[in-house]
Formats: C-alpha cells, structure tokens, sequence
C-alpha cells in the first residue's frame, strides 16, 4: 500500500462490508452534470462505451453510467458490497477484483472509472493497471463526492467530527489527484473539474450516511452509535423541522490516454 497519507488503510477499506446495505441506501448519488463533465473531459459518450468501474461498491456510479448506454463490468474486492450490488445491478458483470490487479485483457475498455474509490489503491499498481486495460485514447475517471465546507452547519459538524475521530477523511486526495496522476505517468494528459450540488434528506438520513463512512464503521457499533447520538442532539436543535439540505461538490480527475 502506499505511503501516501490520502491513501487508506486495508482496515478502513474493508470496513464497508459490514455497513453494506446501509451504504447501499444512505449514500448519496452524483448529479447528471457530472456524466455531462466525464463525457465532455473524456471526449466520448458514454453510451456506446465499454467501461470497467473500479471499486464499484453497491453501485451508486454504475447505474447512471448503465442508463447512458454504456456497457458496464464492475470490480468489486468486498462480499459485502458485492452482494448489494449484484441485488441491485443483476445484469451487470461483476468481477470480484481491485484496481491494483485487474484481471483483463489489454485495451478492454474504453473509460475506467472510480467512483470514491481510488484512495483505496496503491497508486502506483493502479495507474498502470488502467493505462494497460485502456484502449488507446482511453479515459481514466475518478471522483469524489466532498461536503462543501461554506455551508456553516457542515463545517461545524466537520470541525466536530474530526477532532473525534481517527483517520476522518484521511482518504480525501480529491484535490490532488491531478497531480497524482501526472507524477506516476507524464504521458497522460490531465483535466480537473468540481461540480456543485445538493440533496434535501431527513435528518435521520443525513445520520444514517454518515454512519457507513469507514470513520464511523471502524469503531464499532457501540463507539459509532455514541458519536451519531451527540450529532443527533445538536441537529435536531439546529433544524427542528427534521429536514436538512446536504451540499456537495464533486472534485472529478479525467486523465486521457495519448494515442
């Protein structure tokens, strides 16, 4: 695993498959403007597409992929997860397999895909994994979903949450992933965009997704239920109504393949 301090821990990564069907409800989507930005910086729809997505999860970047028309095969390492996935997705392939070996045929896909997920590799077997399973002129694609820290409430209640727990977004490279990218492999060509949005949820949904983040899945059911409880009491006092509006910005890495 590498060095790199965005880079996650095998505990933290695995830590998802006992909050799988959580994860698979709780968790937010990503806006149609973000498929919008991924065709435009790969510079192909993606219907049509042969795309491989990597650490697919329960599949919440798979199907908005799926109903653009692109033909889509899932890597999945968790059972967990798996399992949700292949629940939701049925038709779709997928591979029990991560982004640090991949087990494809050179030039299979036209776009690999991770979707809050790639911190999860070692940086250094991935990149050359997708560059191998890529066709020429193909796209690797990574994006993260990030709290917009602007929004007062959410910036309070990351300023709390980081100051309880261990390893608190200790996956986010989102920024930095550009840089990343172009330091393992000159010869992709980089492009960077954020992409703003927001859902309107209930409160108890609100806990609900912050409870399968791996944060709060690694501490346990007892330590994790005593944090939420406490972001609970100061929520509901803040929006008595029980309605929130989260906000988020979607930090997304296209690196096109020269060729």
């Amino acid at each position: 695993m590498s060095t790199h301090p965005g880079f996650g821990s095998r505990e933290f990564a695995t830590s998802f498959n006992s909050v799988a069907a959580e994860y698979a409800t709780a968790r937010p989507d990503y806006p149609a403007t973000l498929y919008d930005a991924i065709e435009e910086l790969a510079d192909r729809p993606l219907a049509g597409a042969r795309v491989l997505d990597v650490g697919a999860g329960t599949g919440l970047g798979t199907r908005p992929m799926l109903r653009r028309g692109a033909t889509v095969t899932a890597a999945e390492p968790g059972p967990g997860m798996a399992g949700q996935l292949r629940a939701r997705l049925p038709a779709v392939r997928l591979v029990r397999a991560d982004g640090n070996a991949l087990p494809f045929t050179a030039g299979a896909f036209d776009l690999v895909t991770y979707a809050q997920a790639f911190h999860w590799t070692d940086p250094t077997r991935a990149v050359p994994e997708a560059r191998r399973v890529l066709r020429p002129g193909g796209a690797l694609a990574l994006w993260w979903n990030v709290p917009d820290r602007t929004v007062p409430w959410q910036r309070d209640q990351e300023r709390r949450l980081r100051a309880r727990l261990t390893g608190y977004h200790r996956g986010d490279i989102s920024a930095e992933a550009p840089g990343i990218l172009a330091d393992l492999d000159p010869a992709l060509t980089t492009h960077y965009r954020e992409v703003g949005w927001s859902r309107d949820l209930p409160l108890a949904a609100h806990l609900a997704n912050l409870a399968t983040h791996s944060f709060f899945a690694v501490l346990g059911p007892e330590a994790s239920r005593a944090v939420i409880d406490d972001e609970r009491a100061l929520l509901e006092r803040e929006f008595p109504e029980g309605e929130v509006t989260e906000s988020y910005t979607v930090r997304l890495t296209v690196a096109r393949v020269r060729g």
